[in-house]
């Protein structure tokens, strides 16, 4: 910490005030944070060079009296590092930049009394080499994107065959779209269907409640929806998105709904809305195979991210702190 005009000034402070000024992606935003997280559940480490923010680390944790894990907050594809570059910056500089940058962030955020950490970070974030010299683990995973929607024709084209004849199918059936589908409408759509196919909704209202009136009233999240014939909505997407990209959040459909082409028809429809707001246009996943398979026709290109791990304590002690937690949440 640092004092401005007699007062400390705390990195989560600096951060929510870099926030106001420069554009980071929507995972790393203080307001989502605070939504999928708490706002007293989630912190941030900086680095600072000639006065203005170089690098941080924005992490979400649970509390074990002085102790924290650091997690990865449901809904959120990435956080973890970001790093703030100079302009013009040739290759070499750049990786001894983030070398430094990602030491600096790792030794401030170990001065923490950590449990274990994991984070999943932004696919900008290519190198985690200081992670691994500090005895991280490392996973690969892959996120499916649409790098360009400015043109939508060009966009539509990239589609393979198979997903161009959805779009055709779901209109020639009468499937219409609308917006803003209300947040206790989507959470009941999701949990019915689910529930037709003897499964559970993972998520709570009050989370996804918290989450849309955060998008909504940052102007950085939609829903979309499709009705059937006779009027009623069987199928939903809420999509979230920054400056730069948009995210498919997430999907609903109604189990008998599958076969009108309806997801296809939403995914087309949001493009078309979202073109020339954002330059791209990221599936969220998956590491799932059929949804890839999916995913991998709609022109998108395969982007690998990367899960970064570590314990700080015994296999034994983590695992009294996650049944900790599970007593916890009972």
């Amino acid at each position: 910490m640092e004092k401005s005009n007699g007062l400390i000034v705390s990195d989560k402070e600096k951060y929510i005030k870099f926030c106001a000024e420069e554009e980071v992606c929507i995972f790393l935003k203080p307001f989502w944070m605070d939504a999928v997280c708490g706002e007293n559940n989630w912190d941030v480490v900086v680095v600072e060079k000639d006065n203005r923010i170089a690098g941080c680390l924005v992490y979400a944790f649970m509390r074990y009296g002085n102790k924290i894990r650091v997690i990865q907050p449901k809904f959120t594809q990435s956080n973890g590092v970001w790093i703030s570059y100079p302009r013009n910056q040739k290759y070499d500089k750049k990786l001894s930049y983030e070398k430094e940058i990602m030491k600096t962030l790792i030794e401030r955020l170990e001065s923490r009394e950590l449990i274990s950490y994991q984070q999943y970070f932004n696919v900008n974030i290519t190198n985690w080499l200081p992670f691994y010299w500090r005895g991280y683990r490392q996973t690969t995973c892959y996120s499916y994107r649409i790098m360009d929607i400015s043109d939508v024709d060009a966009v539509y084209k990239s589609f393979a065959s198979s997903k161009k004849g959805d779009v055709r199918h779901a209109v020639k059936c009468g499937v219409t779209v609308g917006l803003d589908m209300p947040a206790k409408e989507f959470y009941e759509l999701h949990k019915e269907s689910l529930a037709i196919m003897g499964k559970e909704i993972s998520y709570s209202f009050s989370l996804f409640e918290n989450i849309y009136e955060a998008a909504y009233s940052n102007d950085a999240g939609q829903t979309i929806y499709a009705r059937d014939t006779d009027g009623k909505i069987k199928a939903a997407m809420f999509c979230i998105w920054d400056s730069e990209c948009a995210f498919n959040l997430i999907i609903t459909i109604h189990p008998d709904f599958r076969s009108s082409g309806a997801l296809t028809l939403l995914f087309y429809e949001m493009i078309k809305k979202l073109s020339g707001r954002v330059k791209s246009f990221d599936m969220e996943g998956s590491m799932i195979e059929s949804v890839e398979k999916s995913y991998s026709k709609l022109g998108t290109k395969q982007l690998p991210y990367f899960k970064i791990e570590k314990e700080f304590v015994s296999p034994v002690e983590l695992l009294f702190y996650k049944v900790l937690n599970k007593f916890k949440q009972a």
